[in-house]
């Protein structure tokens, strides 16, 4: 009798299995990818344009290389064309000089393929640092050893507080999930006086470059998002992918585009560690 409730326990449990295959079909048509810097530091504007790919392609992005780009300043109408640099693939102004004033608004205008692209930002006044110190910490739980970077600071205003740090360690930009330091004034700005911590250790004699920005309120969204994306495992209990909201326009052409615009102040800071017996 136990050895017939076992069967037919078996059956229905064979009768209630059914295998489903996820449908994660590629576009057919792939989307213009746009990434764009307008600050008041000129070596940091520039305008990347790439194809999307799929979520799970490892394949390199298409470069567009015969887009027509320019930013213009609103106040004026002034127009501020953009070449493309072939060596490093993006485009970058025809005047190397030229960069971002406080108080002005941008419009960043992109034409490629009878598709139109516009988006716009305003350059906000920087905040303050004074200085960036460094302090070997033993190892702890959940902590490595080594020298751990704060930045010391003031943030005066009490609106548009958006701000994103980037850490480029020995000239390479720290890029993965948990490198994307953003932060506003949800539970205050006090701290950054007080001294913000970077989260990771560095090494003896590495070399740290800092950017600070302070974003739009658009433009810090889509990396929030973008982060958001960066942790989704694609596992059981995940939502499924959704490319962040983009700051670009579609003005004329394909109905899609992915990317963001930031016009940004760029305050930069560089160290080079050294123990206390040098």
């Amino acid at each position: 009798m136990k050895r017939m409730a076992g069967i037919l326990l078996a059956a229905l449990s064979w009768s209630c299995q059914e295998e489903v295959t996820l449908s994660l079909s590629e576009k057919e048509e792939l989307v213009p990818t746009i990434e764009a810097y307008w600050t008041d530091q000129p070596s940091f504007n520039q305008v990347k344009l790439t194809l999307s790919r799929d979520y799970y392609d490892s394949m390199d992005v298409p470069v567009i290389r015969d887009a027509k780009v320019s930013v213009t300043v609103a106040s004026t109408g002034r127009v501020i064309p953009f070449v493309f640099l072939g060596g490093v693939n993006v485009y970058r102004p025809l005047d190397s000089q030229e960069r971002a004033r406080v108080g002005e608004t941008y419009h960043l205008n992109i034409v490629w393929n009878e598709n139109e692209y516009r988006s716009s930002g305003h350059m906000l006044a920087p905040p303050q640092v004074d200085s960036v110190t460094w302090n070997y910490e033993e190892r702890r739980v959940f902590r490595d050893e080594g020298y751990y970077i704060k930045v010391y600071g003031k943030i005066p205003f009490e609106k548009d507080n958006y701000y994103r740090i980037r850490v480029i360690e020995n000239d390479t930009l720290k890029n993965q999930r948990d490198d994307y330091l953003l932060f506003d004034d949800t539970f205050g700005l006090e701290f950054f006086e007080k001294g913000l911590e970077l989260g990771y250790a560095f090494g003896e004699n590495d070399k740290v470059r800092l950017e600070l920005y302070r974003l739009n309120r658009n433009a810090f969204d889509y990396l929030n998002q973008m982060v958001n994306l960066l942790y989704n495992d694609g596992g059981l209990f995940s939502p499924p992918p959704q490319n962040p909201t983009t700051n670009i326009r579609v003005v004329n052409g394909s109905p899609e585009v992915l990317g963001y615009f930031v016009v940004s102040p760029v305050l930069t800071r560089t160290v080079s560690i050294k123990s206390k017996s040098d």
